[in-house]
């Protein structure tokens, strides 16, 4: 007698197909909720990433609310000194590597005794200057209460950094220097394995290495991969990771967005003198007697990285 299992279908017996079908089945009820989950997980990241961000919010109104109490949110920052209103102007110059920042922070010193103002290096320590949020708190915090210190200017190797993210009104004045991308690689290249006149007896990362950028690009190294010419958008594009992916149409947009409405003045280092002159007229309070300065030889000299120097006067080109 025949039972309805012994049927076959092209060949195939029916109780094959039913666990064909049912298999299939279960695939495709194991896909489903695999799909959900990711989703859900997704989800609950960004819910993890807004109840970071709303937590440093909240930390950051509270260790300010004590000073901002008395006073309206158009003077967060300014202070009250003998019954006069003080200058109380915060400026960050999130200094990005090899473009002058180290001649430009030594005109700066130079003229904080002069001007009467506060010149404060902030130490990142991660080699890709990334801060956490809590790290930003921290940081926002302290500029902003610091009232003893200002007028002040902060520099660092550091991304720029949203202000009003963190529920912080009143932004502190950004400034900034780029260089062509190439000559900055090469310059940067150079100074690891050499130094520079700043600090001609510091023992850097690559001492040693004699290899030429030209020898180093025709092996394809990665001291001189064009990814590194990447490296100047993160400082003006932020903390987002993406901000680091080199060619990231996004992360190009957001710093040139952040540029625009975030930072007052951002120089070119082929044009330094240009670049203290319009500080000088911008930013007076700081810059005043920039561009004397500058004519007369008493700033610091500007920083060359040695052997790129050489390099350039056998080319004849002005670096």
């Amino acid at each position: 007698m025949s039972t309805g299992w012994s049927t076959d279908v092209l060949g195939v017996s029916l109780r094959t197909w039913t666990c064909v079908a049912i298999s299939l089945l279960i695939c495709f009820r194991v896909y489903r909720n695999f799909e959900c989950l990711k989703q859900e997980l997704e989800v609950l990241a960004d819910s993890h990433v807004n109840l970071q961000q709303a937590f440093v919010k909240f930390k950051v109104k509270s260790s300010l609310i004590s000073k901002l109490s008395d006073e309206s949110a158009d003077d967060s920052y300014w202070g009250k000194q003998g019954g006069k209103r003080r200058d109380s102007t915060v400026i960050l110059y999130n200094r990005v590597p090899k473009t002058g920042s180290t001649s430009f922070t030594g005109v700066t010193l130079d003229l904080c005794h002069m001007n009467g103002f506060s010149a404060i290096y902030v130490f990142v320590s991660h080699e890709e200057r990334i801060l956490s949020l809590e790290s930003q708190m921290k940081f926002i915090t302290n500029i902003t209460s610091w009232d003893e210190k200002k007028p002040a200017i902060y520099h660092g190797h550091m991304p720029f950094i949203d202000f009003t993210r963190f529920g912080i009104k009143k932004r502190p004045i950004y400034i900034n220097m780029v260089r062509e991308p190439l000559d900055r690689l090469i310059s940067h290249y150079y100074f690891l394995r050499y130094g520079d006149d700043f600090s001609p007896d510091k023992i850097r990362r690559k001492h040693g290495d004699n290899e030429t950028f030209d020898e180093c690009v025709a092996r394809e190294g990665l001291d001189c991969s064009p990814e590194r010419l990447w490296l100047q958008v993160p400082y003006f594009c932020g903390h987002h990771p993406t901000c680091r992916r080199a060619g990231s149409e996004w992360a190009l947009e957001e710093a040139k967005r952040n540029l625009v409405q975030h930072y007052l003045v951002v120089g070119i280092t082929e044009e330094f003198e240009s670049f203290l002159s319009v500080l000088e007229v911008v930013l007076p309070r700081f810059y005043h007697g920039a561009t004397a300065l500058l004519e007369k030889g008493a700033a610091r000299k500007v920083n060359r990285t040695a052997r790129t120097f050489r390099l350039f006067q056998e080319l004849n080109i002005d670096g």
